[in-house]
């Protein structure tokens, strides 16, 4: 059992490609507009908001940096959640970026294609002109850069970030599937408990600062994380009666949690004028 989350360059068939591995394997496939529709329905949130961090509706700068912080988590949290649930193919432009690079049963793949070929497919697959298509592969590729920058501070076409990087021009697709299982393989045979252990701890994680950035009375308060084993620690300068109980209560509603910790930090002293 494994996750392999796909992150595409727009008309590079990134989709498709997770689509026929995921039919080769009897995985699950999931792509952006699944995670969206999950995040909408759990937190609350209008699906429309939520587009701007995996499609190309909105323009990132549209939206205060706060508010931008708060939906991607929420997609965050669900993302890794299906992660969590192990044998799933995911396409999207960041959840590869989600998967922690020291678990041994998940793929990090980074689909690409030659920019005559991409253009050439949104031309056909959006009924654009050619000049039209360049452009929206042009934009869509800034859009991209400066969305995953904002939010993760990583540059996507950084190859270091990826266990795989793939031309998809490059061969048939049948291949690319048969080389991409053969890998899925070894990582099925490389996964231990450990593994399993972290994407779980991650999910956990995500799912507990959604949670706290979801209710009324935290909303954007700077809390942070972490989450071993179902053992969940916060911390922050907030976590002082009456918080502090109102936190444990909201972190133990999550599922997979079994105690929380807090950690109460000093208040930063502010800085004196030279």
């Amino acid at each position: 059992m494994a996750v392999i989350a796909i992150n595409q360059q727009v008309g590079s068939r990134g989709r498709e490609l997770g689509r026929l591995l995921a039919e080769h394997l009897g995985y699950r496939y999931l792509v952006g507009e699944d995670i969206i529709a999950r995040t909408a329905s759990r937190y609350g949130v209008p699906a429309r908001e939520l587009r701007i961090i995996d499609e190309r509706y909105l323009r990132f700068w549209e939206r205060l940096k706060t508010d931008m912080e708060r939906l991607f988590a929420y997609m965050r949290a669900m993302a890794l959640l299906e992660m969590a649930r192990d044998r799933v193919v995911m396409v999207g432009k960041s959840f590869s970026l989600l998967v922690p690079m020291q678990a041994q049963n998940a793929l990090r793949v980074r689909a690409i294609a030659p920019l005559t070929q991409r253009v050439a497919q949104v031309a056909a697959e959006e009924n654009l002109e050619p000049i039209a298509a360049e452009h929206r592969v042009y934009n869509s590729d800034r859009e991209e850069r400066a969305r995953i920058h904002a939010l993760l501070g990583e540059d996507p076409d950084d190859p270091s970030l990826y266990h795989l990087v793939i031309n998809t021009a490059a061969l048939p697709f049948a291949r690319l599937v048969t080389m991409l299982a053969g890998c899925v393989e070894t990582c099925e045979r490389a996964a231990d408990p450990a593994s399993r252990e972290l994407l779980c701890d991650n999910a956990i994680g995500a799912l507990v600062r959604a949670a706290l950035l979801s209710h009324p009375r935290f909303g954007n308060a700077p809390i942070s994380v972490s989450a071993r084993q179902g053992a969940v620690t916060l911390s922050g300068e907030c976590l002082t009666p009456p918080w502090d109980e109102l936190a444990i209560q909201v972190a133990g509603e999550i599922e997979g949690v079994r105690t929380v910790d807090l950690t109460v930090l000093s208040p930063t002293p502010p800085e004196r004028p030279v």
